[in-house]
């Protein structure tokens, strides 16, 4: 099994809701393509997921040390007794891959959230005239024909002054990933602004991250595992520092 590395930046995981550690759970121990667990998983094996199943906070460690050791070259992790690499190296390492632009010296929130700046972008560049519409209205933009760089550009200023703002973005990338790996999205039950602007972008940020993951396939089975990871951590970490909804389980 594998061993849990003190970790700053997954240290939250302790007081996110046991629905939205489930969707990391479910990339981490099952394939999403053909439903098949995963050879190397070892969550599953861990006595306190057995003992508390479904409750995931129970055993938030466990979660973040199978993390790290997907995350990790399968032999330097025996060599670690079964520890794997801290969440920045993961985290740094899948936006390489995607080719994300980000400081090296920034914080790992900062990080994140280029991440998902990066698979946004995509998505508005394949957005229509008329999709671009909804989202610059449902944003408030005042644009009246709005293109995707200045959405983005809009966007990029609002996270900016706004954490909450930023929260809004990680939720948007996040409910397509979920919805395209998984088949199911998030629960924003009693925020009509959260569900508004989850609408406004849902068919397009799907359209895109649906073909977002056959490139990753290319990039080796290590990246269908650590990319969505990132992204839902990225997400989580948003809603425990921002969202008003927030508690712990």
């Amino acid at each position: 099994m594998a061993t849990y590395r003190h970790d700053p930046d997954l240290e939250f995981l302790r007081h996110c809701h046991r629905d939205d550690l489930d969707l990391l759970v479910s990339v981490l121990i099952c394939d999403p393509k053909d439903g098949l667990a995963r050879i190397t998983e070892t969550l599953t094996y861990d006595p306190q997921y057995k003992k508390h199943k479904p409750n995931h906070p129970r055993y938030w460690d466990a979660i973040a040390a199978e993390v790290q050791t997907f995350g990790a070259n399968s032999f330097a992790t025996l060599l670690r007794w079964g520890k794997g690499v801290l969440y920045r190296e993961i985290l740094t390492d899948a936006c390489d891959k995607m080719k994300v632009n980000y400081n090296s010296k920034s914080s790992v929130e900062a990080i994140e959230m280029n991440l998902l700046m990066k698979i946004l972008e995509k998505s508005l560049e394949k957005m229509t005239p008329d999709q671009l519409k909804t989202v610059a209205e449902e944003l408030q933009t005042g644009y009246s024909n709005p293109t995707p760089e200045l959405l983005t550009m809009a966007i990029q200023a609002g996270i900016k002054t706004s954490g909450f703002a930023a929260y809004q973005m990680a939720l948007v990338v996040t409910n397509g990933v979920a919805k395209a790996l998984l088949g199911r999205g998030l629960t924003v039950a009693g925020n009509a602004m959260l569900t508004r602007t989850m609408g406004a972008f849902a068919g397009p940020v799907g359209w895109v991250l649906s073909s977002l993951w056959l490139l990753i396939d290319l990039a080796g089975p290590a990246y269908r595992v650590t990319l969505p990871s990132c992204i839902f951590i990225a997400y989580m970490r948003q809603k425990h520092l921002y969202s008003p909804e927030n508690t712990d389980v």
